[in-house]
């Protein structure tokens, strides 16, 4: 697995070694942190770019590729390592699964690829990338097929929405919203929102998205496919401060500030062919607040959140 220490990848790599799975990680720590990888991985310090990861590769069954450089504004403003990381850095981990002959491949696409469409709820077919990030997500699903075609590997490409829960990554240069808001208001300080507030966004829960990844394991019917991986319900960014302001009882006064470049004012997943595979989001926007609310109210009395 690459991108073990990240938000999905620990959350993951710990789903894995639950049911028995063995766990290799590759990550460089450029985002994550040594201590989100879970006790039990035979974790490797490495970038995807570097050919020295090759033998890790060997005797693998499955690869998750989930690294990557995804802070949208981050992307932005450096579209030359965007590239590196995100397509050169995939192409890399496909190359080194080829040679080992790894039978399968897991790679993270993003919900990002629909940022140019009006279609709501968003089928598969709808790419119409506009950031430089959505773009060199959309390259390496070419690439993905590129492999397919001439080599025995299958894929999975997954369209992640907007996936929320413990350990989300909170050190980016702008925080996913659900966290920047926690932090803010449990340090006694006013939330920042981008824009009016009324970009709406569609949320799912870290452990519904391993179920799938499960079954990206276990069902040859994933195969060959790019899937959306979201909840089919969305939500304003004001609703979400609004939620968890109620939780935390305090009431919100939101700093308001230019819109972000890049990114799309409205996602809602088209889920149909997830669930055509058995697969059904389980987990309330309510309840999944909680658990990372806890999560997040635990790392700051630790003092693990500056």
């Amino acid at each position: 697995m690459t991108g073990v220490a990240g938000f999905i990848g620990s959350n993951l790599a710990e789903r894995l070694l639950s049911e028995d799975y063995r766990v290799i990680g590759i990550d460089n720590l450029a985002y994550g942190l040594r201590e989100n990888v879970p006790k039990g991985v035979d974790f490797h310090c490495g970038d995807i770019r570097e050919k020295k990861i090759f033998p890790l590769f060997k005797d693998v069954d499955t690869v998750f590729h989930l690294a990557a450089k995804n802070c949208i504004a981050d992307c932005q403003r450096d579209p030359v390592e965007t590239a590196e990381i995100n397509v050169s850095g995939t192409v890399n981990v496909f190359e080194a699964a080829r040679r080992a002959g790894v039978r399968k491949i897991v790679y993270a696409e993003s919900s990002a690829i629909y940022e140019g469409s009006s279609i709501y709820p968003t089928p598969e077919r709808e790419e119409k990338p506009e950031s430089f990030y959505a773009v060199s997500k959309l390259a390496s699903m070419y690439f993905a097929k590129a492999y397919e075609r001439f080599y025995p590997l299958k894929f999975t490409g997954l369209r992640y929405f907007c996936v929320y829960g413990p350990v989300q990554d909170y050190r980016r240069t702008i925080p996913p919203v659900m966290s920047a808001f926690i932090i803010k208001i449990l340090k006694g300080q006013r939330p920042v929102i981008y824009g009016t507030g009324e970009k709406r966004r569609d949320f799912v829960y870290v452990d519904d998205v391993n179920d799938f990844h499960l079954i990206c394991i276990r069902d040859k019917h994933t195969d060959g496919r790019v899937l959306n991986i979201g909840s089919g319900i969305n939500y304003s960014v004001h609703e979400i401060l609004d939620k968890i302001s109620k939780m935390l009882g305090v009431v919100p006064d939101p700093i308001y500030k230019d819109d972000l470049p890049g990114e799309a004012q409205v996602t809602l997943a088209d889920i149909t062919q997830a669930r055509g595979l058995g697969w059904e989001p389980q987990t309330p926007l309510e309840a999944g607040l909680k658990r990372a609310i806890e999560y997040i109210r635990q790392e700051t009395k630790a003092g693990r959140i500056p």
